[in-house]
């Protein structure tokens, strides 16, 4: 199924310090990353949620679910719900054609290394306030083809993202753009030179995750060629 294949194939372009297979169900933690990156992937319809919830107790951290309709059992939501895990965390799930991309990207495409820079992970500091030592150490645990690439203006990089080829696919992650350099291309430039490292590679698709909220961004991918294929969401207990 796609959107279970592309849930994995992210989750491994964000990989745990830790992870745990049960059946389908992926326990993860991971403290010093990102939240998401230790939510439990409930692929597959056995009811493992005691299982999951002592995993996390287990490992000192609260109990997160990513919920997506057709991948999880039908009534895991609502159960969550009974169980008294509140809703968040809106998400789109989207893909696009990699050559519709590079056509609608419309601007000069940025550098690509395949490691990330110092250049880089500042301006991605700047912007998610994250702590670099702990992104070093998830990008490090990355086993699959990946890109780093970067806008500058004047010498300073305004604007980065990544990309993981899997199988076909290249997901894109860690876009940013320090905010006095917004609304001038600079991440049309980074998801130019996100797509053409694609494409070169022959995944000749993409996919990315996003906040409904954020419409900013659904703009930009809206006018690159990219749309939803599904919505999901987090039940999250702390």
């Amino acid at each position: 199924m796609l959107l279970k294949t592309l849930q994995e194939y992210a989750a491994r372009a964000q990989p745990a310090e830790h992870v745990e297979e049960a059946g389908g169900w992926w326990l993860r933690h991971s403290p010093d990353d990102a939240w998401w990156v230790s939510a439990v992937l409930p692929h597959d319809r056995e009811d493992r949620v005691e299982m999951a919830e002592e995993f996390c107790a287990e490992h000192g951290s609260g109990v997160r679910f990513q919920i997506t309709p057709g991948v999880c059992a039908d009534d895991l939501d609502l159960r969550l719900e009974d169980r008294g895990y509140a809703r968040g965390h809106d998400m789109s799930l989207q893909i696009a054609s990699t050559a519709e991309v590079l056509r609608h990207a419309d601007a000069d495409a940025g550098e690509v290394t395949p490691r990330p820079t110092d250049q880089w992970l500042a301006a991605w500091q700047k912007v998610t306030k994250r702590d670099v030592s702990a992104e070093r150490d998830l990008l490090s645990r990355v086993e699959h083809p990946s890109a780093y690439a970067y806008a500058e203006v004047d010498g300073q990089v305004v604007a980065v993202g990544r990309a993981v080829a899997e199988e076909g696919w290249a997901g894109v992650f860690g876009m940013a753009t320090l905010p006095h350099a917004r609304g001038q291309g600079a991440a049309r430039s980074v998801l130019a030179a996100l797509a053409s490292w694609a494409a070169a590679r022959e995944a000749n698709h993409l996919y990315l995750q996003m906040e409904k909220a954020n419409t900013k961004a659904f703009r930009l991918y809206e006018r690159t060629g990219f749309r939803e294929v599904c919505t999901y969401h987090y039940r999250i207990r702390v």
